[in-house]
């Protein structure tokens, strides 16, 4: 006879005495011949008593394991100490508050059951089922949360906050999970997306609670939240964004040279030294930038040397731009004309190195692609 499929449930435990035994009690009742439940229940440094009818949860119940955090670390914490743990097949990270109906999981494991899915989401906000009318502001940073992590990912979610996740337990055990409050969410979707993973969504009912019910998140988790989305996804993100993100880090830096010369002008300097000075600068800004923001890369011995050489190429950009300006531009255009022909010329010029440099790199050399293919691939 076949052996049933596991179902391992982490539910993070903070101040929910008022609901634990009866999410633990929902998670056992989905039990059947076919399913067999493994629940993680993660205090995460309740005063509540929470910990205490934990404890007494996993006398009364077999497939119950409780994990206790000396001090609260936050949401995002208590997944990760639970996930370490897990056995089953199926791994899913349950609220303590009942917002989510665990029922609803035995339709969320059937894709990846039937080999069609590796990770599957509960959308709140993609279903018939039962909804509870709360909080419209709320559903708006929701959507525009979504909205941000479907452009990183390049996926079409409807809910990415959503706490309902089943993931094969080989695979979100390879996850390495870094947040300790609400930003597990993006973070987790982000690097998913990034293994490839088949991710499918599915409706589910919800019973959100209000802050006198308990609710705990705030606005401060959503631009946590937001900048997990970022952090998460510069290195997968599609090549729009990466464009995007490129042009925006070089017309900041191109406003910061414009502001350089013009203190350096008032302070009396020559117009070459103003002008070398400031795109240097610019130059400078725009690499540290895209380095921090595109890059995110350990530093080594190799990078090191990247780094040394991006300093000469600029070294000798700013020189050239400079003597160009200086020698050519000059005669023809008043002394801000050319700061700004410049400035223009030596963003432009990194910005076309930059992007030509990633192309031959990334899209020709590696793959070994014919050049028509390699130009068409970029904007697929």
């Amino acid at each position: 006879m076949k052996r049933p499929y596991m179902l391992s449930v982490v539910i993070p435990c903070y101040n929910e005495a008022s609901t634990l035994e009866k999410c633990v009690d929902s998670v056992i009742n989905i039990k059947n011949d076919a399913l067999d439940v493994d629940i993680h229940v993660v205090d995460d440094a309740s005063d509540d008593g929470s910990y205490v009818i934990a404890k007494n949860l996993q006398d009364k119940y077999g497939e119950v394991q409780v994990h206790r955090h000396e001090r609260n670390f936050g949401k995002g914490a208590a997944p990760r100490t639970g996930i370490a743990f897990c056995s089953g097949d199926f791994v899913v990270v349950q609220d303590a508050d009942l917002e989510y109906n665990p029922k609803d999981l035995l339709r969320l494991i059937t894709p990846i059951i039937n080999n069609k899915a590796d990770v599957v989401l509960g959308s709140r906000f993609s279903n018939s089922e039962i909804h509870r009318a709360l909080y419209f502001w709320h559903f708006i940073g929701n959507k525009l949360l979504t909205l941000f992590s479907n452009m990183m990912t390049d996926l079409n979610l409807s809910d990415m906050e959503t706490c309902y996740k089943v993931f094969r337990r080989e695979l979100i055990q390879n996850v390495e999970i870094e947040e300790n409050r609400f930003g597990f969410e993006p973070e987790i979707t982000a690097k998913v997306s990034h293994l490839k993973a088949r991710i499918y969504e599915m409706g589910i009912s919800y019973f959100g609670r209000t802050y006198d019910e308990g609710k705990k998140i705030g606005w401060r988790d959503g631009f946590r939240a937001l900048f997990c989305i970022f952090k998460y996804n510069l290195n997968g993100a599609p090549f729009i964004i990466h464009l995007l993100l490129d042009i925006c880090v070089a017309l900041f830096a191109a406003f910061s040279c414009l502001l350089t010369i013009f203190v350096l002008r008032k302070l009396g300097t020559t117009f070459a030294i103003g002008l070398f000075t400031g795109v240097l600068f610019t130059a400078a800004i725009d690499s540290i930038l895209r380095v921090w923001m595109l890059m995110r890369k350990k530093v080594t011995a190799t990078t090191v040397i990247k780094y040394i050489m991006l300093v000469l190429e600029l070294l000798v950009l700013s020189g050239l731009v400079t003597y160009i300006s200086s020698e050519k531009i000059a005669d023809h255009f008043s002394e801000w004309q050319t700061i700004l022909l410049a400035v223009c010329i030596f963003q432009g010029t990194y910005f076309l190195l930059k992007w030509m440099k990633h192309f031959v790199k990334n899209i020709v050399l590696r793959r070994r692609v014919p050049m028509l293919s390699a130009i068409l691939s970029l904007f697929r």
